[in-house]
C-alpha cells in the first residue's frame, strides 16, 4: 500500500522538476491560506522560498508557524525546506524556525525545484 506524503511548496515561480504531487502558493497570503487548511493535519515537508515577487516575501508565512509554536501548538511538519536563493534569507528563516523546534534545512539551489514558465505568465 502506497503511503501519501502531503507535501506543499510556497515559491512564486518554481516548481517540483520531478513532477511530485504537492500543494503550491505562490503568494505569502495563500502560504498562510494553505497552513491553515493543514492546520489540524500533517505536512511531511514544506519548502519555503524567501523572496515571492515584488515586496512579498515568507515571512507572513513563518509568523504563522512562530504563533502556533508560541501558543504550544506548532504544526505539524516532517522536514521545513527552505530552498531560497536569498542565501541570507534563507539563513534568517531557518534561525527563527529552528528557535521554535521546527525540523529544517536549508537546500539554497536545490536541484528539486526549477522554473516553470507557465506560472510565471499566470
Amino acid at each position: 500500500m502506497a503511503v501519501h506524503r502531503v507535501i506543499a511548496l510556497i515559491d512564486d515561480l518554481r516548481s517540483f522538476v520531478d513532477g511530485r504531487p504537492a500543494e503550491v502558493a505562490r503568494t505569502s497570503a495563500a502560504g498562510v491560506e494553505l497552513l491553515a487548511r493543514h492546520r489540524d493535519g500533517r505536512l511531511d515537508e514544506l519548502w519555503l522560498d524567501h523572496d515571492l515577487g515584488g515586496d512579498d516575501t515568507i515571512w507572513p508565512v513563518v509568523e504563522v508557524l512562530e504563533r502556533a509554536a508560541f501558543d504550544g501548538r506548532p504544526l505539524d511538519i516532517g522536514v521545513v525546506v527552505v530552498h531560497s536563493a536569498n542565501p541570507s534569507g534563507a539563513e534568517k528563516v531557518a534561525l527563527v524556525l529552528r528557535r521554535w523546534g521546527y525540523r529544517v534545512q536549508v537546500a539554497s539551489g536545490s536541484p528539486h525545484v526549477g522554473y516553470d514558465n507557465a506560472s510565471a505568465t499566470g
